[in-house]
């Protein structure tokens, strides 16, 4: 199966991405990976996009399309992947059917995971994280340390990042609605898009995901 996870952060498509790969035996492709495979390797796309990154500006689309279609043309991926963070716009998702069609492939599924948006702005801006080179994750409400602020683990003081602050996800939140949101219209025009909640436990998710792309291909 070719499918794109979509999803506001704190979704949780990181997870989901990796379990969902597991199950239908495919890579997990995620830009964030891409970019760091691609500049830790020093290929000619990855010193390209570190110049723009040096430079405080965006990597240009055609670089990350360049990527993408790099990684989507090794031998694990000939019988499908799932693309986690790309496309992020709608010109992503077109230059994304180009390259699909070149290639005489199409996507089977957009996996669109819905949470509502205080309940992402709960997860996130809840996090804690240890000052300790450990850096081990709590939260203030689904993962709470015996003693508040501090780590169970190292006895480290616990914070919370900058980026995870409410006023930062509701700006990130704003950024999701604006450019990446509409791909999931783009892709409902093709049929493509399946819908599922992404609340609850993260075993619970995966098999409302699982369930949904099996309905999907059933459905075809």
């Amino acid at each position: 199966m070719r499918i794109v996870l979509v999803g506001p952060p704190g979704a949780g498509k990181g997870t989901q991405a990796a379990f969902l790969a597991q199950n239908l035996s495919i890579p997990h492709i995620s830009t964030g990976d891409l970019f760091r495979a691609n500049i830790s390797r020093q290929t000619e796309l990855g010193k390209l996009a570190k110049s723009y990154m040096d430079a405080g500006n965006l990597v240009p689309d055609e670089v990350t399309i360049a990527m993408a279609k790099d990684r989507m043309e090794q031998p694990d991926a000939e019988n499908g992947f799932l693309l986690d963070g790309f496309p992020r716009n709608v010109s992503q998702a077109e230059a994304l059917d180009e390259l699909l069609e070149s290639e005489s492939m199409q996507l089977d599924a957009v996996l669109d995971l819905e949470v509502p948006e205080d309940e992402v702005v709960k997860r996130i801006a809840g996090r804690r994280v240890c000052r300790n080179e450990s850096a081990h994750v709590f939260h203030v409400t689904y993962k709470p340390p015996a003693k508040e602020g501090v780590c169970d683990v190292c006895g480290g003081e616990l914070y919370q990042r900058d980026d995870d602050s409410e006023e930062t996800v509701r700006k990130r939140l704003e950024v999701y609605h604006t450019q990446t949101e509409p791909i999931i219209d783009y892709y409902k025009a093709q049929g493509l898009v399946v819908t599922i909640s992404a609340l609850g436990k993260v075993e619970d998710v995966t098999r409302r995901a699982m369930e949904a792309l099996k309905r999907g291909e059933d459905e075809k």
